[in-house]
């Protein structure tokens, strides 16, 4: 059995995702991080608590980072909802508890027991940035990291050059991708067009007739509503499930490719935008410049996803539900 530890923000597309994740024969779920974005670290605590109450989970969960590195938190309740959860009254029966131990710490004592840890993280990158600068040497007894976020060579979902969970916290990014963390890069992208959920997919869903499927659809329905807004899609998009597809079985990636990514962390314009080297310019003696010597001095690649098999993804998740 794999092992993970999932790091989120607790929106609703995070709570689909971990849905996935509990619900999936192939790995075993170690603990749950929480870091700030969609929500605040205690909505985000009481989110999780109800998507443990609802699968009978007594995974343990640790609260971490309240906020940005360095910028001040902005949350995504005009995406998720108030409450993250889409505004229509999901709280836990009892009162969130979560251990004392700070996610970061939690992070590194759990990959240093010696177990093959693999990192999914559904939200910015800060608790992760924490625990690599507390430790470097997790970075290389983390199996591999599945990362939801960016935008590789295409448009953002929160500025025109950015996504949102690098956007957040583009510091944290910046020192997660440039660690040497074997790194699997779900961008947002992979989350549009063909795995948006038809209207024939949400039915689908609905006839599961539990209260996962029904929780799922309903804690998503802003978020369904606001992508319609913001893209013209008309579905359900659900990026951290997507991503959770793609930790659980990598396979689903269609086309992948290693490139060096550079995050930007000082432009007003393209903050938390993933610059990726897609050509491989930057090698090329011709174009060295003040970016590509930069770049090329941390000697580091990622592993970019370009396209994954939606009808596997759609698949997995309706059979989870």
């Amino acid at each position: 059995m794999r092992t993970l530890i999932i790091d989120t923000d607790a929106g609703s597309d995070d709570t689909a995702a971990i849905i996935m994740a509990f619900r999936s024969l192939s790995v075993v779920v170690k603990a749950i991080t929480i870091v700030s974005g969609n929500v605040s670290i205690t909505q985000g605590l009481s989110n999780i608590s109800y998507v443990k109450e609802i699968c009978q989970s007594d995974i343990p969960v640790f609260a971490g980072a309240a906020g940005p590195l360095l910028r001040p938190a902005q949350p995504a309740t005009w995406f998720h909802g108030e409450d993250g959860l889409g505004d229509v009254g999901y709280r836990p029966h009892t009162d969130p508890t979560v251990s004392l131990t700070h996610a970061s710490d939690a992070i590194i004592e759990f990959v240093n027991k010696g177990e093959d840890i693999e990192l999914v993280t559904l939200g910015p990158l800060t608790n992760i940035a924490i625990a690599i600068r507390q430790d470097p040497t997790i970075v290389q007894k983390i199996k591999v990291c599945t990362i939801m976020g960016g935008a590789p060579c295409c448009e953002g979902n929160v500025t025109p050059a950015a996504e949102y969970n690098i956007w957040f916290d583009p510091e944290a990014a910046k020192i997660v991708f440039q660690s040497g963390l074997k790194i699997r890069m779900i961008g947002w992208q992979l989350s549009r067009g063909s795995t948006v959920l038809s209207k024939t997919d949400l039915l689908l869903i609905r006839d599961k007739g539990t209260a996962i499927s029904e929780f799922v659809l309903n804690s998503n329905c802003k978020a369904q509503a606001a992508y319609l807004r913001q893209t013209g899609e008309n579905g359900l998009s659900l990026p951290d499930a997507v991503a959770m597809a793609c930790a659980l079985e990598p396979s689903l990636c269609l086309i992948n490719s290693e490139h060096y990514v550079e995050i930007e962390t000082d432009s007003e314009l393209t903050l938390g935008m993933t610059v990726v080297d897609r050509l491989g310019v930057s090698e090329d003696q011709r174009n060295i410049n003040t970016w590509s010597k930069c770049l090329l001095s941390q000697k580091i690649k990622v592993d970019v996803c370009w396209e994954i098999d939606s009808v596997r993804y759609k698949t997995m998740l309706i059979d989870s539900l």
